[in-house]
Parts: structure tokens; sequence; C-alpha cells
């Protein structure tokens, strides 16, 4: 186990203001900063909060889980879902101390301070949550700094809005992941990383080898290592700050099977020629129901998303999912090419694996669709 982390006592008073001037009071935790400032999202899940800081869609957003307890089982690499963090900070009512799990081997603190990310505690992350409901995913400021600079901060700090957040999180360079379990290694798959998950990659690797490559890859170097099928992963910020990737999608349907998750169903859509919106305070959770409207099965997902896709702007779709708290486009289909994909998290798993088989319908549509080589078609 990694060092000691400071007892309640040893923090220094801290405040998080935002940008509308609500003002929480705080102790500072994690990597140690006056300043910080990012978009304020609140995520409901009660556990899998390593997974939540490490997932790149965060990048531009300070995190504050509602769920009392945070820390509790420490971390570990295996649970990492990127190599780095890239929220800009986290927000709890308690951090524990002291995990208590035989897979910790390091606790939260620690984990957050290596990282450079500043967080809080003993913040009333319930109210917090509320007022979030109310003004929407607002700018905030927070640390150590007083509390008149905190607010200048948190006025001048910018949302996610019209922002390409994806260039800050992609992979430089194109790799190749091998065909893993029962995956055929001669199946292709092109996995864009708009800010993808290790365990969506994990679950590529079991349906075929994959070549995970940067988000500016265009179509034409897509289809010059001749996919099987492209796969377009989740990330962070505003999709309709993404004309490149949408370009390449857009010049990619109809010629490859494609699957797209989240920022990856949103990019789809746009590329379709559909629309897409913020939503006030979006989905950050890991019980959303959602209805499987051909079945009319209700699936319990993991969701992090802020924008959604219009109903009904997409021409020749149609919508396969809906979330049924709000409504919410949560899966469409294209109806003249091989294309689907859903706004929620198939591979997060929150306990029960309902949207897993989503995977297997990627499969399905690769292997139904043989693309110029023929390969999949042989199989």
């Amino acid at each position: 186990m990694s060092d000691p982390t400071p007892r309640n006592g040893d923090r220094a008073p801290a405040l998080l203001v935002t940008a509308d001037g609500a003002v929480f009071v705080a102790e500072a935790a994690g990597a140690s900063v006056p300043v910080a400032t990012g978009e304020l999202v609140f995520n409901t899940a009660m556990s899998g909060y390593q997974e939540v800081i490490t997932d790149p869609s965060y990048a531009g957003q300070v995190i504050s889980f509602t769920s009392t307890h945070i820390g509790n089982y420490g971390t570990n690499a295996a649970d990492d879902e990127a190599a780095v963090p890239h929220c800009r900070g986290v927000v709890v009512c308690d951090l524990a101390d002291t995990p208590s799990n035989w897979r910790a081997t390091e606790a939260l603190e620690p984990f957050l301070r290596r990282h450079g990310v500043p967080a809080l505690t003993g913040v009333d992350t319930r109210r917090l949550a509320r007022h979030v409901r109310t003004a929407g995913a607002v700018p905030c400021a927070f640390g150590t700094a007083p509390e008149r600079e905190l607010r200048a901060a948190a006025a001048a700090a910018t949302g996610t809005d019209g922002l390409d957040l994806v260039s800050g999180v992609t992979t430089a360079a194109p790799h190749v992941h091998p065909a893993s379990g029962d995956g055929n290694p001669a199946l292709r798959i092109v996995a864009y990383d708009f800010g993808v998950k290790t365990t969506m990659v994990d679950l590529l690797t079991t349906l075929g080898t994959v070549t995970v490559v940067p988000a500016g890859t265009t179509a034409g170097e897509t289809l010059a290592l001749d996919p099987d099928g492209v796969f377009l992963s989740n990330g962070p910020g505003d999709p309709a700050a993404l004309g490149g990737p949408t370009a390449a999608v857009a010049d990619l349907v109809g010629r490859v099977p494609i699957f797209g998750i989240c920022l990856g169903h949103q990019i789809l859509a746009t590329a379709l020629g559909g629309s897409t919106y913020k939503l006030p305070f979006g989905h950050h959770g890991a019980n959303h129901p959602v209805q499987q409207l051909e079945s009319g099965v209700v699936e319990i997902t993991s969701q992090n998303h802020n924008y959604a896709v219009a109903a009904g702007s997409i021409p020749d779709a149609e919508t396969t999912h809906v979330n049924l708290n709000d409504g919410v486009v949560e899966g469409f289909r294209a109806l003249t090419a091989p294309a689907f994909s859903v706004q929620y998290h198939p591979e997060a798993a929150p306990g029960p694996h309902d949207a897993r088989y989503l995977f297997s319908a990627f499969r399905e549509l690769m292997l139904a669709h043989p693309t110029r080589s023929g390969r999949a078609g042989a199989r």
C-alpha cells in the first residue's frame, strides 16, 4: 500500500464556487493547487470511481460523486480505463483514508496526487447535485485560494460547448491489439480513438484484431487498413466541434460496417445528417433504464454524456433504444447502410451485463456485410 493520506484535521480549508455564484465549503485533497476550474457534473454511481476518474470522456470536467463514501476499496492498475485521468478535478463528501479490499494497491488520494488531480472532500455533494440539476452543468472553480479569487476564476471558466476536447485525449499513432480468447485473428477492426476506454478495446479483441487509430484518421487511411468493421469510441466534448472526424465517418458509411458508442454514437448520427444538443446536466451514472424498442426489454445501463442526438433528426434511420427517465435517444440503426450505435456504455457492465450483446451484434454485422476484400463473408 502507498503512503498514508492526511487525516481530516490536517486538511487545508477550501471552497468550490460555481459560475452562477453558489459557494460550497470543503477541505483540500488530492493534488495541491490553489485554483482549479472546469465544467461541473455529478455522477450517481455508488462504485467504479476509479473507472469514472480515468474515463477520458470527462476531459474538461470536474466530477462530483453523489455517493457518500468514495475511496473505500482503493485503486489498482487493472481498473484504469486510460493511462492517466483527464478530468479537471474530483469532489466527494467523504474521502476514505484507508481502503479495505484485497485488490487495492494504492489508496484513492495518493492515486489522485500521483496523477496531479486536485480534489475536495467534506462537500455536501447531494446539495451540489441539486444545484447542478437546477442550474445545469455550470463552470466552476475550486481550491485553497481566497473566495474572491475563486469567484473570478469561476466567472472566467468555460464549459465544453463548442470545444474539441478529443484532440487532447486521442492516441498520437495507431497501435494494434491482437485477437484474444475466441476472437478471430482474421477479422480486422479499426477503432477510432476519440477517448477510447481500455475495456472497450479489450471487448473488441474478443471479436478480432483491433487497430486503434487517432481521431484525425481519414476515411482513406482507414480503408487502406482493409477493415471488416469500424468502431467509433466514446470521448469528451461537443460533437458539433468535430468536423474532421464527422466527415471521415460520413465517407465510411455504406463502405464498411460501423458500430458507435457514446460520442461515437453522436458522430455517426451527425455524419448521417442528424443533429445533437446539450442536455441540462447530462447523464452520469450506472443505473439508467434503457428500453430496447423492438423487444421491449429494459436494460440497466452505465452512462456518461452531456450531449444527445435529437429525436427524429437522422434521415433513413430508426431509433432502437430510448432512456425511460427522460426519453433521450439511446440507440439507432441506419436503414440504408450497415451502421448502428448506442449512447450508453455496454462495456461498463454496472453489475448486470445487460448490454454486452451489442458487441456480438457488431460481429454479426461484419460477417453479414463483407468488405471489399470479402474476408468476412468467407467465414
